[in-house]
């Protein structure tokens, strides 16, 4: 038996390694499973170069047991194993890449598939282990087994033993407050997170009798050509992968072999709540092993929004395998994903408006919110951007905005665009329901509005005003009732005016007359626009503001206002203060307040008629 120091760059690392080498100690069975993967792969690289040879009929895979007695841990794979002399080698000297050594031996032949790093990856062992031994024998002929054994203390011990096959065992002997690794249901759900599409068998408690199921599918949709998949593919993976069994509603494969290597899928889920934004999980993999979930270095934010797998080999990892770092290999990565995205929803909308549009309430928020993040997004979606209007149809930016018109200039082929001295007013509804009134003004008067009634729009439709300066502004129905729905020139009535202040007795209340084109509603608030963004946005970042000026316009084309002054003095403040609720009522949802003083007024209406 030989005894020895394990080799270490600065002193008292181990303990550092066995707490804080992973933000999750869970991923240590991930780092074990991959080395096991990494060792097939190289046995089987060598085997291509004619440098070693493979027992006929075997199967390459890796086995996870547990053993609750003697409280250990197993893994084990048949890979290309290792001599004392490797052993010494990648498992003594902490740092050393056995990845980066054989990729190196064997660079002009080509590496790829080899993920880990038999040096600090399997020191994550001991972030639940108290003890750890590997077993293991080298597909060299005569090179004996050798067991190495070390409880994490700086020392170690190395001697022969009797492993009869080749590859490597390694036990961990699971220590008393990590005992929860050692029930089965864990380790299925670890195998299940971590390992799902490793390219190798998986078995947990391997009986070898033909009957046994792999924890992992070693062939994910994702790596077959997108030609090859089918509708029921593609949705079945879905499920089998996010446990949402709702189907998405369409996908993105991708697919990239040059300037660097990615494929994986992106899902568009069915929205479950219209009011919110809904954090999908984009899953990222490196040569079929997963590396961690939205991951923002490579995925934008807004894409968080889909569920999608995405496998690069290409990106940098740093020694944990669970950040990245911020290069230009990365960026290009980014910009693939975004362009790939959009060409997606740019040909659907163009090859299949109908069915864009039936989307459209799931893809709203999530396009919207991709606008605002990224500006690259924007510049590739903004020509597809719907609203729906109050006529249930859907309707692009441009076809509200005036057609330019092309004149021929003084000189031939000269032309210029004739160009709006003004932008155009989009007017916009935020609530259906609430505002149904208004609604119902716009469309007597053959007017248009769009409906902006999710959480983002207030932001949405200021980022289009700022990013289209002066082309357009967006005014909400019950912002420029008096401008949209001018009906005849009356005179400005202010023996009218003053019998409302007086009703009202509100000094946050401005009240003005205006003859409306629809002669049926008595009254409508009216809201300046960009005064009510302001107190919206204070609300937003917790500045209330408990009064915000009001318009009371008094429709003067309506038959009861026109008979207000002629009504003795009790009955015009009762007619007065009762159509102002009315308006309000119209406008928003009445406070406590408010809603006591209607019921007031109503039950005064009604007692009137009783008598």
């Amino acid at each position: 038996m030989k005894q020895g120091n394990i080799q270490i760059s600065s002193e008292n690392m181990m303990p550092i390694i066995k707490k804080w080498l992973y933000s999750d100690k869970d991923i240590f069975l991930r780092e074990i499973v991959a080395n096991g993967v990494d060792a097939i792969t190289k046995f089987k690289k060598l085997v291509t170069m004619g440098e070693a040879t493979e027992v006929a009929g075997e199967e390459y895979n890796v086995k996870i047991s547990i053993d609750k007695d003697a409280k250990t841990l197993t893994v084990e794979d048949n890979g290309i194993g290792m001599t004392a002399e490797e052993v010494e080698k990648y498992i003594t000297q902490i740092a050393f890449s056995g990845a980066n050594d054989f990729l190196a031996k064997y660079e002009k032949a080509g590496g790829d598939g080899i993920i880990g790093h038999f040096g600090l990856g399997f020191y994550s062992s001991y972030m639940v282990s108290n003890l750890v031994d590997i077993e293991t024998k080298s597909y060299k002929d005569g090179e004996p087994a050798v067991k190495w054994s070390s409880d994490g203390n700086s020392t170690y011990t190395i001697d022969e033993c009797d492993k009869s096959t080749r590859g490597t065992k390694i036990i961990m002997h699971v220590s008393d407050e990590e005992k929860e690794f050692l029930s089965a249901d864990k380790i299925k759900s670890l195998v299940k997170k971590y390992c799902s599409f490793m390219p190798y068998n998986i078995y947990f408690d391997y009986k070898g009798d033909g009957k046994d199921t792999p924890l992992n599918n070693v062939s994910p949709l994702y790596l077959k050509a997108e030609k090859d998949c089918t509708e029921e593919e593609y949705k079945n993976f879905y499920t089998e992968t996010f446990m949402d069994y709702e189907p998405p509603i369409f996908w993105v494969h991708l697919d990239m072999d040059y300037p660097f290597k990615l494929k994986g899928i992106l899902y568009f889920p069915k929205v479950k709540n219209k009011v919110e934004l809904e954090r999908g999980k984009v899953k990222l993999y490196c040569n079929q092993v997963f590396i961690a979930d939205n991951i923002k270095e490579v995925i934008p934010e807004f894409l968080m929004l889909l569920n999608g797998v995405i496998d690069c080999p290409d990106i940098p990892l740093n020694v944990s395998r669970s950040f990245l770092q911020n290069d230009r290999q990365v960026q290009r990565i980014t910009k693939y994903i975004v362009k790939k995205v959009s060409d997606k929803l740019n040909q659907l909308f163009k090859n299949d408006r109908k069915k864009f549009e039936e989307c459209w309430g799931d893809l709203a928020n999530f396009i919207k919110y991709g606008c605002i993040k990224e500006n690259d997004f924007y510049d590739k979606v903004k020509d597809i951007l719907i609203w729906k209007d109050i006529y249930g149809e859907y309707k692009t930016l441009n076809d509200f905005l005036p057609q330019t018109e092309e004149k021929e200039g003084k000189e031939e082929g000269e032309k210029k665009e004739e160009k709006a001295k003004e932008p155009t007013t989009v007017y916009y509804v935020s609530d259906e329901k609430q505002q149904a009134q208004y609604i119902k003004l716009f469309k007597d008067a053959g007017l248009n509005a769009i409906c902006c009634d999710t959480f983002i729009d207030p932001h949405f439709i200021s980022f289009i005003e700022y990013k289209v300066p002066g082309l357009v502004k967006f005014m909400r129905i019950d912002a420029d009732v008096a401008g949209a729905l001018k009906g005849d020139d009356a005179a400005e009535d202010s023996v009218l005016c003053e019998i409302f202040k007086n009703a009202i007795d509100d000094e946050h209340i401005t009240v003005k007359c205006q003859s409306l084109k629809n002669s049926e509603i008595p009254a409508v608030i009216n809201v300046d626009e960009y005064m009510r963004r302001y107190s919206e946005m204070g609300q937003f970042y917790g500045m209330t503001d408990d009064k915000m000026a009001l318009t009371l316009m008094i429709n003067t084309a309506n038959p009861i206002v026109s008979t207000i002054k002629d009504l003795p003095d009790d009955k015009q403040k009762f007619v007065a203060k009762y159509i102002y609720s009315l308006a309000l009522l119209s406008y928003k949802k009445l406070s406590p307040e408010e809603l006591q003083s209607f019921v007031s007024d109503n039950m005064q209406l009604l007692g009137s008629y009783v008598k």
